[in-house]
């Protein structure tokens, strides 16, 4: 069925609308954000499971595929591809090299060599419990036999998935959100994702734009019931990617009841808690918390990829305080292992905490120094573009808002525009790799070095400036048609240009939100000039 669909599949410029009106049960995993029916033919070699994952690609991968093709070196092929589309931190090469070099790395124990319990070595295990007690400020000591160690969280999605949920029921997930995670649950479990799709207008009982409510968690979950579906689990990204967004510890508590008096397993993935690199910004960590509203269906997962800028080794580790679901999770572990040499250097690494002389400690220094520094390299480019964005202190990604470079506004011009930053040797993530419920919406990626960062943001500018004078030529020849607005500047919150929040909209909400509303247009550079006193009256 699934391939069928795949085959009879058309364009992809289908805009939020029809995807709200689409039935829940065909829109759980929107095929179209990953499937490339283009040319599809299917192999008689393979099942149509096998046909299928061979289909299921989209931006993500094909734009991954050609950087990997034309990869960007500043001797050898200065004219390829500078890849701003997969979130790795290349900041700290210098300083992880050095540690895993060092002498106490190389260790070859007859053990190392031999298969291990499916869990992870208890050494490791155990440094993990003492790593996530320090830095997760946990109020009691967490425990070895509460953890599971997998070759990465995209593993651990999978795993979760399987022992979680059977065949065709589904997990709650906010978008936008990291697409990878469909791939890992979906694949390998055909188990489907509900979108709960939140969008950029602060309304209601929204103060930032993306904002995740108990509310909009309950509609899409009640939808889902109506439907038939059934929902098992929710996941939590925190900080969010690609938003950058960190929940406070009110939030996550509200997030963990709901799902408590609808039975859900909430899996939480903290793989970026150690990213947060301004200290006006405070990371709570569920395991953290007093008091755990349902510990038997909380899992939370974290990884080194991110936090230690390492993801070429694949590690990621499970905490859960569930025994079924550890030993149900365990089974799996053969097929997911970390290899013992790698189990031996991730122990090592996360030995070195707590003091201030510390190398994790001084590493840590570094690293939230550096990420600042080429956050606010980005973020300055994209003020001086005009080009409105959102501005967070955590991961590795602004997300921006490219929409006043659509003329239509629909994710087929979406990917037209990203295929056209590719076309000059840049990558970028577009929104819908995200399930973003709005076209236009961009992630970019800053942790890189000086120089690919300044050459990256000059093919930005280009793409940019060559479609403001397009634009600009469409609508002196149809003026009648165009509703350009002029340029944004971006403070400590996203600046909207000001069709994307019509003030006529305003008269129904509450007095504080008008003036949130009218306090962002404001700040946007000729938005006086354009919207007097007679259109709002």
């Amino acid at each position: 069925q699934a391939l069928s669909e795949i085959e009879g599949m058309g364009g992809r410029g289908s805009n939020l609308q029809e995807m709200r009106l689409r039935p829940l049960a065909k829109r759980r995993v929107d095929v179209h954000s990953f499937c490339n029916p283009s040319g599809f033919q299917r192999s008689p070699y393979l099942s149509a499971r096998g046909n299928f994952a061979c289909a299921f690609q989209g931006s993500t991968e094909e734009g991954y595929n050609a950087y990997h093709a034309d990869k960007y070196d500043e001797d050898k092929n200065p004219n390829g591809i500078i890849n701003f589309g997969t979130s790795e931190n290349k900041l700290c090469f210098d300083l992880m090299s050095k540690r895993l070099t060092q002498a106490d790395m190389n260790l070859m124990d007859p053990s190392l060599l031999q298969y291990p319990d499916w869990k992870g070595h208890l050494f490791l295990r155990e440094e993990v419990a003492r790593f996530l007690t320090y830095y997760c400020k946990a109020p009691a000591p967490l425990k070895a036999e509460n953890v599971i160690v997998l070759n990465g969280c995209g593993s651990l999605f999978s795993a979760l998935a399987t022992v979680l949920c059977d065949p065709g029921e589904a997990i709650l997930i906010a978008t936008p959100c990291y697409g990878g995670i469909t791939q890992s649950i979906f694949l390998y479990g055909n188990v489907k994702l509900v979108y709960v799709y939140l969008d950029s207008k602060i309304t209601g009982t929204s103060t930032r734009p993306f904002q995740l409510t108990v509310e909009k968690l309950e509609k899409a979950f009640q939808d889902a019931r109506a439907e038939g579906v059934t929902v098992r689990a929710l996941i939590l990204l925190n900080p969010q990617n690609p938003l950058g967004d960190i929940y406070s510890l009110s939030e996550l508590r509200d997030y963990l009841e709901f799902a408590k008096r609808h039975e859900l397993h909430v899996i939480v993935d903290e793989i970026y808690m150690l990213s947060v690199f301004d200290e006006s910004a405070t990371f709570h960590s569920v395991l953290g918390m007093d008091r755990l509203p349902d510990p038997q269906r909380t899992h939370v997962m974290w990884g080194i990829t991110k936090d230690f800028a390492v993801s070429g080794i694949r590690f990621g580790t499970l905490y859960t305080e569930n025994q079924d679901v550890v030993n149900a999770v365990a089974s799996l572990c053969y097929f997911h292992g970390v290899c013992g040499p790698v189990q031996h250097k991730v122990a090592q690494l996360l030995r070195d905490r707590g003091e201030s002389v510390a190398p994790y400690t001084v590493y840590l220094r570094a690293n939230h120094a550096r990420l600042k520094a080429a956050h606010t390299y980005v973020t300055d480019e994209l003020k001086t573009l005009g080009v409105p964005f959102l501005n967070r202190n955590a991961g590795f990604f602004v997300w921006i808002d490219f929409r006043k470079y659509l003329k239509t506004g629909t994710f087929e011009e979406e990917l037209l525009l990203w295929k056209r930053f590719l076309d000059n040797k840049v990558l970028l993530s577009c929104g819908k790799a995200f399930e973003c419920s709005e076209p236009g919406w961009f992630r970019i990626i800053f942790s890189d070095k000086t120089h690919r960062l300044q050459l990256g943001m000059q093919r930005i500018r280009k793409v940019l400036e060559e479609r403001e004078q397009e634009l600009l030529a469409e609508e002196k020849e149809q003026p009648c048609q165009s509703d350009q607005d002029g340029k944004a500047d971006s403070t400590d919150e996203v600046i909207f240009v000001s069709r994307h929040q019509d003030p006529l909209c305003a008269s129904s909400s509450s007095l504080g939100d008008l003036i949130g509303l009218l306090q962002q247009q404001m700040r946007s550079s000729d938005w006086l000039q354009k919207n007097t006193a007679e259109q709002f009256a």
